[in-house]
C-alpha cells in the first residue's frame, strides 16, 4: 500500500472496491481488498464487519456472511449501514431456507425502526420474506404501502385497500 493509499480516507478507499466490482462477479479478489481496508479497523469496528460480510454476501456466500454482518449489527452500527445490514442479513439467511429467521430479522427493523433511511428497502425485503413464508397477502399490503406515498394519485385508496389485505 502506498502513502497516497493510506493518506484517502477509509469510506472512500472502501467506496472505490465497490465501484470497480459493479457489473462483474464479486470474487476472491475483492474479498481480498475489502478484508484488507477492514483489518486497518480491526473485528472490533462494525462498519468493518458489515464491509467484510457484504463482500462474501456479494461473492455468492451467504453462509461466511451472516456471522459476520450478526457482529456488525452486535457491535452497533449507524443509521445509514445498520438497515442495510439487516436487509442483507435477512435476505441472506432467507436465501439459505431459514425463512422464518429470515422474517423475523426483517419484521423486527420494519417495526423498531418506522422513520430510518432505506424505508422503503426494509419494506421490499419484507414483502420478499413474507412471500417465501407463504404469506402473499401480507406481502401485497407490505409493498403498497411502501408504494402508496410515491402515487401522484390514490394514495389513500391504495392505502386503504393495503390495510384490507393485511386484515
Amino acid at each position: 500500500m502506498t502513502d497516497a493509499d493510506t493518506a484517502e480516507p477509509w469510506n472512500e478507499r472502501v467506496a472505490a472496491v465497490w465501484a470497480a466490482a459493479v457489473g462483474s462477479m464479486v470474487d476472491d479478489e475483492v474479498i481480498a481488498r475489502i478484508d484488507a481496508l477492514a483489518a486497518e479497523r480491526g473485528t472490533d469496528d462494525a462498519r468493518a464487519e458489515f464491509e467484510r460480510a457484504g463482500a462474501r454476501d456479494s461473492a455468492g456466500r451467504p453462509d461466511e456472511a451472516v456471522p459476520l454482518y450478526a457482529h456488525a449489527l452486535e457491535l452497533g452500527l449507524d443509521d445509514k449501514h445498520r438497515p442495510q445490514a439487516v436487509i442483507q442479513m435477512a435476505s441472506s439467511i432467507r436465501n439459505l431456507g431459514d425463512t422464518a429467521r429470515a422474517l423475523a430479522l426483517i419484521e423486527d427493523e420494519h417495526r423498531v425502526h418506522p422513520d430510518a433511511p432505506y424505508r422503503d428497502e426494509v419494506s421490499a425485503f419484507l414483502a420478499l420474506a413474507l412471500a417465501s413464508a407463504g404469506e402473499e397477502r401480507r406481502a401485497a399490503s407490505v409493498a403498497l404501502l411502501a408504494l402508496a406515498p410515491h402515487l401522484h394519485r390514490y394514495t389513500r385508496s391504495v392505502t386503504a385497500y393495503a390495510r384490507e389485505l393485511a386484515d
